[in-house]
Parts: C-alpha cells; sequence; structure tokens
C-alpha cells in the first residue's frame, strides 16, 4: 500500500529533485577536494589558474543546489500536509510526520540544514568581495560538512517515504498537541507566564540586536525560538484556527487559513537566523556582518505582530478573548 504514497505526484517531484541536487552535489563534491588540496592564490603556476577558473563552476553548482535546498524546505511541507488525504486518521501534516519513526527526525534535520546553508551562502557571498578569496577554503570545507548531512537527509527520505502504512492509523494533532482541559506546556507554566515570556525574550531580542551583543542575542534567540513555537502553538494558533481546542502548528498551513503558517514559520526562522548567524560568522570568518542584527529585528518584529494583530482582530470581530 505504500506505493500509493511514493507515486503521488507531490513525492515523485520532490524526490527527483532532491535526487538532482544530490547528483550535483556529488559532482561539485569531486572538484572540491583537488580545490582544498591544491588551492595557492600566491602562485602563478597554470595548476593554481586552472583551479580558480574551475572554482567558479563548483561555486556556482553548490550555490544553486543550496539555493533549491532551501525553497524545497515548504514543498516538503506541502507535500506531508497533501499526504494527509490519504494517510488514515491524518488531519494535516502532524499525524504523517508522526506516521513513522523517521519523520520528526527528517523535519529536524531538513531545518539544521536550511540554517546550514543560508549561513554558508552568507559566508561565499564575504568571499566573492574580496579579491583573493579569504574564505574559500572555509567555505569547502563548510561545504563538505553540509554536504555529509544532506546524504544523511537524502536516506532518512527514502526510509520516510517507504515507510509510510496506509494500513494503520495513525495519530490526529489533537492528540498529539495534546486534548481540551489538558495543560501539555512544560517546566509548569501557564498561558499566561509563557505570554510574558514570549513578549519579554522578544524585546530582549530587540536590545541584545541593537547593541550588537553576538553571544547574547544568540542565546536569547535559542530561547527565543522555543518559547514563540509554544506561544503559538498554545495560543496564537488558537486565533489563527479561531477555536480554542485546536493546537496544530501545521494545520495553519493549509488553504482554510490562507497558507498563513508558512508567512508566519518563515518570519520566525528569519529572524532567528539572522541573531544566530551573527555569532556563528563572528567565530566562522573572524567578521561581524552588521545587517544581520537590523534583520533578525525586521523579521522577528513581523513575526510577532503577526501572531498579535490574529489576537487583535478576533477580539475586534468577537468582543471576547477566546
Amino acid at each position: 500500500m505504500f506505493n500509493e504514497v511514493l507515486l503521488s505526484n507531490e513525492v515523485i517531484i520532490y524526490l527527483i529533485s532532491q535526487t538532482i541536487l544530490l547528483i550535483l552535489q556529488v559532482f561539485a563534491l569531486f572538484w572540491v577536494f583537488d580545490i582544498v588540496k591544491n588551492w595557492d592564490f600566491n602562485s602563478t603556476k597554470p595548476k593554481q589558474y586552472s583551479l580558480e577558473k574551475k572554482s567558479y563552476l563548483v561555486m556556482l553548482i553548490i550555490f544553486f543546489a543550496l539555493i533549491v535546498k532551501i525553497a524545497l524546505i515548504p514543498y516538503f511541507a506541502y507535500v506531508i500536509d497533501n499526504l494527509s488525504n490519504i494517510v488514515p486518521g491524518a488531519m494535516c501534516a502532524a499525524g504523517v510526520i508522526s506516521a513513522n519513526d523517521y519523520g520528526v527526525k527528517l523535519l529536524a534535520l531538513k531545518v539544521f540544514i536550511v540554517f546550514f546553508n543560508s549561513i554558508w551562502i552568507i559566508v561565499n557571498s564575504e568571499d566573492l568581495k574580496e579579491k583573493n578569496y579569504p574564505y574559500i577554503k572555509i567555505k569547502l570545507y563548510f561545504f563538505m560538512f553540509i554536504f555529509f548531512l544532506v546524504l544523511i537527509e537524502y536516506i532518512l527520505d527514502i526510509l520516510y517515504f517507504t515507510n509510510i502504512s496506509l494500513d494503520e492509523i495513525v495519530l490526529c494533532c489533537s492528540v498529539i498537541f495534546g486534548v481540551q482541559g489538558e495543560n501539555t506546556l512544560p517546566l509548569g507554566l501557564d498561558t499566561t507566564k509563557l505570554l510574558i515570556l514570549f513578549y519579554l525574550f522578544y524585546l530582549l531580542n530587540i536590545m541584545a540586536n541593537i547593541s550588537k551583543q553576538a553571544l547574547l542575542s544568540f542565546v536569547v534567540n535559542i530561547i527565543f525560538l522555543y518559547v514563540a513555537y509554544l506561544s503559538v502553538v498554545e495560543f496564537f494558533g488558537t486565533y489563527i484556527y479561531e477555536l480554542p481546542t485546536h493546537k496544530c502548528p501545521f494545520c495553519m498551513l493549509q488553504k482554510e487559513y490562507y497558507y498563513i503558517g508558512y508567512l508566519l514559520w518563515s518570519m520566525l526562522f528569519l529572524g532567528v537566523f539572522y541573531a544566530i548567524s551573527s555569532f556563528v560568522l563572528k567565530f566562522l570568518i573572524k567578521k561581524e556582518l552588521a545587517y544581520t542584527y537590523k534583520y533578525s529585528i525586521i523579521f522577528n518584529t513581523i513575526f510577532v505582530l503577526i501572531c498579535t494583530l490574529y489576537v487583535g482582530i478576533y477580539y475586534l470581530k468577537n468582543g471576547v478573548f477566546l
């Protein structure tokens, strides 16, 4: 029965895309070894000239592959959400991603890969601004690390989709993320305390970024990412669904909610990414990029505004809170 999953047009397109990108990166990796081993920008030998020409093509292939990998993340979310139509018991992507032991691990790995891909793109951009390509070996070693993760991701992709059973009923999101009357929040938190933490860490994020404290911004945004996720699932999401018992981070990706989940989660990822990247880049290339702090504030602010607006609009329409 799993063949019906593999014969889905969306799954076929996704797996073919992943295969093509992996092949491209294998070719790039073959040339990367040669460049890393023999690169010497100060050399005037023909070998160095050949490596410089080869590096243009290699960087183009890597850049293209990593950009497309980032673009495939929302498509992956769309694919698993669409599979909820044929997976018994699934109401949205939550049930499908939990259909076997590989789904959650795969999703987490994809988020990390998007983060590392984005870091590589920034490092590559900074390297190309300099005449002597000071970061070329750093970004190529970094690509080797990314390729290792991509290889694991590809294996998990295959294992995940080939092990989705259409004979077993999966859990729906209301069961996975808690049912009415249950407090699923950690550390004894309630909704009020959670919202206080949400806006508090948002303000701390702004202050850390304005003062350009890379380490502080890194720590604050890691915590904010977790608190923001809990806040959306526990509170803000219920205003998107206009139902106090509906607590799911995936249903908001659906047409019924105008695909707002794609925008919401993208803004959170970008806001946290730019804050974290400011610290990582200082460690990786010993360089501080001022725009990372600015973008972190912008994207996190958009995320917080979207969340808050849903609550405000609901109150204006109905005169009560959920």
